[in-house]
């Protein structure tokens, strides 16, 4: 049977709804190379990131929405909603009790069946408005 690469998108969502961080191995090369400002390199950056985000939304459902794989299969987009609650310690910002959604669109490059690359998009200032980083002024108050 070919290599299917979606199957590293769902993979992807399968770790982090099970908690299961040490699997990111399975799916992410020791070498990997995040060019998200918020994720140091490697395998260790993608586990301190996300342990980060667990940590302050511990009940954090991923749910995939889109994943597309290249022709050649060296390449695969994957589109995702995070939902939980802010209930803990967030990148330095105490627990609000807020609902948050985050939304990404995450694009990686695949070697040898496994993530080698990665680049994403997502709504960070919606998010930093839900958990009170940022204040956004409505219409009226900017009048």
């Amino acid at each position: 049977m070919p290599f299917d690469p979606t199957h590293l998108g769902h993979l992807f969502a399968e770790i982090l709804n099970t908690r299961a961080l040490d699997r990111f191995a399975e799916l992410v090369a020791p070498d990997y190379i995040n060019h998200n400002p918020y994720a140091g390199p490697g395998l260790e950056g993608v586990r301190d990131v996300f342990g980060a985000i667990l940590a302050g939304i511990p009940d954090l459902v991923v749910t995939v929405e889109d994943v597309i794989a290249s022709a050649d299969g060296t390449k695969l987009v994957g589109r995702y909603r995070y939902e939980g609650t802010h209930s803990g310690n967030f990148m330095g910002y105490p627990a609000t009790g807020n609902a948050v959604t985050i939304r990404s669109i995450d694009i990686w490059r695949i070697e040898d069946g496994r993530f080698v690359e990665h680049w994403d998009e997502l709504n960070t200032l919606d998010l930093f408005t839900q958990v009170g980083a940022v204040h956004m002024a409505s219409h009226a108050e900017a009048n």
